[in-house]
């Protein structure tokens, strides 16, 4: 039986021609491939200037530096995410502020948000976490009390909408990723979306080396910008995908619900937030009840993995990861975060997946499970 991994872009025929056609045209880095992309990526989120990155990490830092955060400063974000959403604020000089998220969003309690603001926040950093937007009602009526920026973190929303809005086509400034396994792939790449020409024209200017050219054969360069243009090469991929993303979106929902239905009465696992059509479920990330069983996720991992079925972990909590510890962070200051960090697994999740790839999941996972639940001794 075939290997089932956890991820797998979709990439067709037509697609990959669109690489070969670049690859021969002899204009490799960004060029008119990349305007093309940035433009199509406007029109789907409203006409709102679009600007295209080697990563959506590149795209959160560029994003903070343009909403004037710098040293000193602090920045609001989720405990729990990817690395890189706390990564990027350390690196501009800043110093992350972590709240704890809800067990099953995995999104920013608001709540705690609010409480953690002091003299120094300039900036929100919210993740909308698997693809399930943050209430973004409450976010922005939070932002606009203190007179915050906001940065979102969407490397996992693309497609995701929040009351009928596309994310991205509303708010402050909005980062895409489009890694291989998002919902949408450039191979590497991400996207800035802001609010204004001006705004766009700094964020190039951060892309490329701080460089303007005010005439034809001359150049300055304003401040020490950072080299994350994206590629023709890559913008031909995005090219492809843009238009199929609802499609895709469409058939991860579907996937979704199947799991769901296949997990209606007493599931095993601690099953994510529903949410509603306005998810776009990047990962489908239930959580393991460890305590009532003999063998450990690594354990839980290889059981699957000999039945044939990758499972992937996202993610750890970020603020016990060394960096973080010598900061000062400790374990028991977030314990959604810590507790979804310890249990949490990635099960497979694709738009090429079938029906029967989620049955085959859920009686795997069923059966390692079972077969490793802890006796209950009577007393």
């Amino acid at each position: 039986m075939d290997k089932l991994p956890f991820t797998r872009p979709s990439i067709d025929e037509e697609t990959i021609q669109r690489v070969v056609a670049v690859l021969r045209s002899g204009w490799l880095a960004s060029g008119p491939r990349v305007l093309e992309f940035e433009a199509a990526l406007s029109a789907y989120v409203g006409g709102r200037p679009v600007r295209a990155m080697t990563s959506a990490t590149a795209g959160l830092e560029i994003a903070l530096r343009v909403a004037g955060v710098g040293p000193g400063d602090e920045v609001i974000t989720p405990a729990l995410s990817w690395c890189a959403t706390a990564n990027v604020v350390l690196r501009i000089g800043a110093r992350p502020v972590f709240v704890d998220v809800d067990l099953d969003t995995r999104n920013l309690l608001l709540d705690q948000v609010e409480a953690a603001i002091g003299p120094r926040t300039r900036a929100l950093l919210p993740v909308h976490f698997s693809g399930l937007p943050v209430d973004q009602d409450r976010l922005y009526g939070i932002a606009r009390s203190h007179g915050l920026r906001v940065v979102e973190d969407a490397a996992h929303a693309i497609g995701s909408a929040w009351r009928g809005k596309k994310i991205g086509s509303f708010g402050d400034l909005v980062c895409f990723s489009f890694h291989p396994n998002k919902n949408i792939t450039t191979g590497e790449g991400g996207a800035i979306v802001t609010n204004t020409v001006e705004e766009a024209a700094l964020v190039e200017q951060h892309r490329f080396n701080g460089v303007v050219k005010p005439a034809p054969g001359e150049f300055d360069v304003l401040f020490p910008g950072m080299k994350a243009n994206l590629s023709d090469i890559s913008a031909a991929i995005g090219l492809g995908q843009l238009p199929k993303l609802e499609g895709f979106n469409q058939r991860r929902r579907e996937l979704v619900a199947r799991y769901f239905e296949r997990w209606k009465v007493a599931p095993p696992l601690r099953l994510p937030a529903h949410g509603d059509a306005g998810h776009s479920w990047h990962m489908f990330a239930p959580l393991l009840p460890l305590e009532s069983l003999t063998i450990t996720r690594q354990e839980f991992i290889e059981r699957m993995a000999a039945r044939g079925i990758s499972v992937g972990v996202h993610y750890p909590a970020i603020h016990l990861l060394s960096v973080y510890r010598d900061l000062g962070w400790r374990e028991g200051q977030f314990p959604n975060a810590e507790r979804i960090g310890r249990e949490t697994v990635t099960l497979p999740l694709f738009p090429a997946m079938q029906d029967v790839d989620v049955d085959r999941v859920v009686e795997a996972a069923n059966a390692v499970i079972a077969e490793t639940r802890r006796v209950a001794v009577a007393s």
